[in-house]
């Protein structure tokens, strides 16, 4: 009774509902095609063409090949799993789950906070951008996010599979999410919900400021601008990334930056269904609707 089930995870989900399963099952799978045909669109377009060789394209064709494996690594499990009669994972299968969503999740915190300093300085300093975005700190930039976000998640992943659950091993949730496994624990979850609160502040609320500080900079600059087209420009620009920092952070700050003992049960997985599927879902659209650039690249 002391010891944890390794064996395998049930996923409640909404089990209890099937109507509404199959609703999130067509629901899902539209949001998971059209992710990927987006995301693979804006990939294989900024590598074809010349003109979008530049680093707001670089760091958009990363954060379009992050939404594809962040959503990867969650969608087909659930899709296959609201068929199951036994909705069940195994152990290996939740933890690797875990690690990984969170690990690319945590990953697109500190992209989107790297191409808002790209926005920066592009709009203060447009006669200097060619040599502060040099190819080798983007390069830097990139690996750096992508280095922060495993480990973060590494992190995350030791401290919640070490938590005795005493043969406890259903989750009340769709996949494998830190504060879902830690409600499963039979012991005192303080510090690792202390640790979850302050670990997520960093990588949401500090990168969420280092945003606003840029984007801070980035009005009082496009203010100064004479020419009401070029004004109109720099603010649509800057305005595609805002919403989506908006819709990424707004969901995300929600579901992990709050005790997990107050982690509401259908509040919290409508939410996660929200930042893992429509979010990346919409990322490609919201920055390719009003871009003319991608519209004369995707003609030719």
């Amino acid at each position: 009774g002391n010891q944890s089930y390794e064996g395998e995870f049930i996923l409640l989900g909404v089990a209890d509902r099937p109507r509404l399963e199959m609703f999130l099952f067509a629901f899902i799978l539209t949001c998971y095609k059209m992710t990927l045909l987006g995301n693979t669109t804006i990939i294989v377009v900024s590598r074809l063409d010349p003109h979008l060789h530049t680093p707001m394209y670089f760091f958009l064709s990363n954060l379009s090949f992050l939404d594809i494996c962040f959503t990867t690594s969650l969608g087909p499990q659930m899709l296959v799993s609201f068929w199951k009669k036994k909705k069940s994972i195994s152990y290996g299968g939740c933890v690797a789950e875990l690690h990984i969503s969170l690990a690319l999740g945590s990953t697109e915190c500190v992209l989107l906070a790297v191409m808002a300093y790209d926005r920066y300085a592009a709009v203060c300093h447009p006669l200097r951008y060619t040599t502060i975005m040099s190819h080798s700190l983007c390069f830097k930039m990139a690996a750096i996010a992508w280095l922060f976000g495993f480990s973060n998640s590494l992190v995350h992943t030791v401290m919640t599979v070490q938590l005795p659950r005493c043969g406890e091993n259903r989750i009340d949730h769709f996949f494998c999410e830190v504060p879902a496994l830690i409600k499963l624990a039979c012991v005192d979850t303080s510090f690792n919900e202390a640790l979850l609160v302050a670990f997520s502040a960093v990588f949401l609320i500090v990168p969420l400021g280092l945003i606003m500080v840029s984007y801070s900079y980035i009005v009082v600059a496009v203010l100064r601008i004479r020419s009401a087209e070029s004004r109109q420009k720099a603010f649509n620009t800057c305005a595609s990334h805002l919403i989506v920092v908006s819709l990424f952070y707004g969901t995300a700050i929600f579901s992990y930056v709050q005790p997990a003992s107050n982690y509401s049960r259908d509040q919290g997985k409508m939410v996660s269904l929200f930042y893992t599927f429509i979010v990346t879902m919409l990322n490609p659209l919201i920055y390719t609707l009003r871009n003319k650039e991608v519209h004369k690249a995707l003609r030719r």
